[in-house]
């Protein structure tokens, strides 16, 4: 199976961006997913997570109210709704198959990367 990001970028700061993560080769139903963002140089961040059913999610606190994750299990595909962005969301995107809380350690399948950039 392999996840194939799209929909990064470049913004303003206040703007809208969504992002997908379609899946091939293999349904995701049965995964919880989360999407990731890095920016050279730190360490890999959790952004938001969804579990297998879409009925549970989890946000990091810098995007809570902002950033809304979403799937359709039918287009075996994942949504990050990005809105009112600022400088400092500006990273590459990933997003991953396995769980949907904050330890990258417990996803096991990880997309390609989609660019965001935000200017102010």
């Amino acid at each position: 199976v392999q996840l194939q990001a799209s929909g990064g970028g470049s913004v303003q700061a206040g703007g809208s961006l969504r992002l997908s993560c379609a899946a091939s080769g293999r349904t995701l139903i049965s995964y919880g997913m989360g999407w990731f963002r890095q920016v050279p140089g730190k360490e890999r961040e959790f952004v938001a997570g969804i579990s297998w059913s879409g009925a549970n999610m989890n946000y990091a606190d810098s995007v809570k109210g902002r950033f809304t994750i979403s799937r359709s299990n039918a287009k075996n595909t994942v949504y990050l709704q990005m809105s009112s962005l600022k400088p400092e969301d500006a990273a590459v995107y990933y997003c991953a198959a396995g769980n949907y809380d904050s330890n990258y350690r417990r996803y096991n399948l990880w997309g390609q990367g989609t660019l965001v950039t935000v200017s102010s």
